[in-house]
């Protein structure tokens, strides 16, 4: 029998952990807690869970933090609470590389939901025969979220797999921001398509050091980005990001 998946709850209020551990287990997950930010990273480090669920606000180190630190080593997925609205908090945490959010006061049943869909997304279906998408010396595979450049393996989070596997299944597809929202993401992400822009803005940042070859993503100004496939694709791309990010 596969073992139950982990979930690492952090914050500061002790409800929080009782509420959504009670819907957890009934779902057939097991939790840990940190109740402050230097707990987090450390419980991360020790048990090594599937899945975070931070909060932004805690004691010690704030949960951008704990993102932060997380993100330097691990892509695991992580779905960040706040009792914040604001659109820069929900940008600043898609920056550091959450996967989703979720405003304050929530529904646990919604965010077991979340959990369950970013992880059916995340965890590799090793039953399943790997698809691999390959253009030129890129290859995405669509199982276990690996994406590689002569191979080698690019730092990329969920949230940024997705997308790109999106745009590299259709190439020649002009994504609009809000296709790229509905299907990524799979509701209405509080309308926010800069969340779409900062996503491929970390993609492109960590590609500036390694070389396409026949391909590229390109933004499609007004509108949103398409997946390219061209011999002469490459040669000049990353002036072009710079100049126009």
């Amino acid at each position: 029998m596969a073992s139950k998946q982990l979930i690492l709850i952090c914050d500061d209020q002790h409800i929080i952990h009782e509420t959504l551990g009670v819907y957890l287990k009934s779902e057939g997950f097991e939790y840990i807690s940190a109740y402050d930010g230097d707990q987090a990273v450390d419980e991360f480090n020790k048990k090594k869970p599937n899945l975070i669920i931070l909060d932004l606000m805690m004691p010690k180190r704030s949960g951008m933090d704990v993102c932060r630190t997380v993100r330097q080593t691990s892509n695991i997925p992580i779905i960040m609470l706040t009792a914040k609205s604001e659109e820069i908090d929900r940008v600043l945490g898609l920056e550091l590389g959450a996967d989703d959010y979720i405003v304050k006061p929530f529904s646990a049943r919604e965010v077991v939901a979340r959990v369950k869909a970013v992880l059916r997304r995340f965890n590799t279906q090793e039953e399943e025969p790997a698809q691999i998408l390959k253009y030129g010396n890129l290859e995405i595979n669509i199982n276990n979220y690996d994406v590689r450049i002569d191979g080698e393996r690019l730092p990329l989070t969920p949230k940024e797999v997705e997308i790109f596997q999106l745009l590299a299944s259709h190439p020649g597809k002009v994504f609009s921001r809000e296709k790229i929202l509905a299907t990524v993401w799979g509701y209405d992400y509080y309308g926010d398509t800069r969340a779409v822009d900062t996503q491929i803005k970390r993609i492109r940042q960590k590609l500036v050091q390694r070389v396409e070859r026949g391909w590229s993503i390109k933004t499609v100004y007004g509108v949103g980005y398409r997946f390219e496939v061209g011999e002469d694709i490459g040669s000049d791309m990353y002036s072009d990001y710079i100049a126009k990010e």
